[in-house]
């Protein structure tokens, strides 16, 4: 008779010590790729395991000694598996991402978030007594995110700017329908609406006081060299055309005619700055440090795009 490896390791692996040692091996053998929020085989098996787990995904010392049920142990069993043999991200396999330690659905109807725009907003928001080019919170009434995915992004919005209404803008209704039950999830309806297009289309003429986006910037070279894991994802999420920029330099022809005076664009375009800034050598891009990049994501005020008061505007006549 035929032994079962998966039932072998459940009754040899009892802790969440021995899962987590015991992914991290079968990951680095596996040779498996990260950067869906974790980057290392370690990072990625205590993700998998602790969220499998329903635990606090940045906690690990409390819980590495605890047993396990035999229900729990054959969950990380097969997710450890299906890592493996599948190599989708683990986010997939547990249903959960989190930016900041804030916690989204996810599936592979939307790219797994880890924009370094959230890592931003948190940072301009959160004690930052730093002088910052983003508006004030309390201030902004009026936010659209274009691309918006998984709706992540317009949700931090949401919370971080207490007074505003949002629009979420997404050409995938399959993504619409994730971003959805993450607006349900955070109880947001009220104030965030989903719209179905093509980047500003669907919004008409609006205007806001800041638009957000982290829109398709991978360009093809870096698209046929992909790992498993990324071609997991939606393709769609990522195509930004040849050079990457083909959506960013739409955005940038039509981002002033939906932003009001004081306001500006915060946009994450991946590794494109020295094209961006020899295309439009008159546009004054800030760009916005994060841990991992100095130079992925730029703030433009509605000035530098050519937006001005209408008062202001009417004297030059």
């Amino acid at each position: 008779m035929t032994k079962n490896p998966l039932f072998d390791i459940t009754s040899e692996l009892v802790t969440v010590r021995d899962y987590w040692r015991y992914a991290i091996s079968r990951f680095n053998a596996a040779n498996l790729s990260f950067g869906h929020g974790t980057t290392t085989a370690t990072d990625d098996a205590a993700f998998l395991v602790l969220d499998s787990l329903d635990l606090p995904i940045d906690i690990l010392d409390p819980f590495l000694d605890a047993r396990l049920t035999p229900d729990e142990r054959k969950l990380l069993a097969d997710r450890i598996e299906a890592r493996v043999t599948t190599r989708k991200p683990s986010a997939y396999l547990t249903g959960r991402s989190y930016i900041q330690g804030i916690r989204f659905r996810v599936d592979e109807r939307v790219i797994v978030p880890r924009s370094h725009i959230g890592e931003i907003l948190f940072a301009e928001y959160l004690g930052n007594d730093d002088p910052t080019v983003l508006p004030d919170a309390m201030s902004v009434e009026t936010v659209v995110d274009i691309c918006t995915g998984s709706g992540c992004l317009a949700i931090l919005a949401a919370k971080f700017f207490p007074a505003a209404e949002i629009d979420a803008v997404d050409l995938s209704a399959d993504a619409l329908a994730v971003a959805e039950l993450n607006v349900a999830d955070h109880e947001l309806g009220d104030r965030l609406m989903l719209h179905k297009g093509d980047l500003f289309q669907p919004i008409g003429r609006k205007k806001y006081d800041i638009i957000i986006t982290n829109p398709p910037y991978v360009d093809h070279e870096e698209i046929d060299a992909f790992t498993e894991e990324y071609r997991a994802e939606p393709a769609m999420a990522f195509d930004g055309g040849l050079d990457g920029l083909d959506i960013v330099r739409r955005l940038l022809s039509e981002a002033a005619s939906h932003l009001n005076p004081g306001g500006g664009m915060i946009c994450e375009i991946g590794n494109g700055r020295h094209i961006l800034e020899e295309e439009f050598p008159d546009l004054e891009f800030v760009w916005l440090e994060t841990t991992e990049a100095p130079d992925s994501v730029f703030w433009l005020s509605a000035e530098a795009l050519g937006v001005t008061h209408p008062k202001m505007a009417g004297a030059r006549r």
